[in-house]
């Protein structure tokens, strides 16, 4: 079992920047991929970044703009975003892989003036 908290969401204006967690505890050796999906309202969840064994991939839609990263000592998975457009509005989910997905709760991002 795999436990993940997320946190670091909010609201900004478009061009601005956010960073989000999210801490993984639990049976964390057995983690594959690190990974962040989104979804608008609306609209079905999408893949927006991961990571495994260092390597990194993007969506198109965000891909120079945002920026995964991983901190093994703590366990956790970040998402730097910058240069944030209204269409970038949504709800966040963590999502860690190992024989099992597990997913985070949740965090909100609105993009507006």
């Amino acid at each position: 079992q795999v436990q993940l908290v997320e946190s670091g969401g909010g609201l900004v204006q478009p061009g601005g920047s956010l960073r989000l967690s999210c801490a993984a505890s639990g049976s964390i050796s057995s983690i594959n991929v690190m990974g962040w999906y989104r979804q608008a309202p609306g609209k079905g969840r999408e893949w927006v970044a991961s990571i495994t064994s260092g390597r990194t991939n993007y969506a198109t839609s965000v891909k120079d703009r945002f920026t995964i990263s991983r901190d093994n000592a703590k366990n956790t998975v970040y998402l730097q975003m910058n240069s944030l457009k209204p269409e970038d509005t949504a709800v966040y989910y963590c999502n860690v892989v190992t024989t099992l997905s597990y997913w985070g709760q949740g965090t909100q991002v609105t993009v507006s003036s």
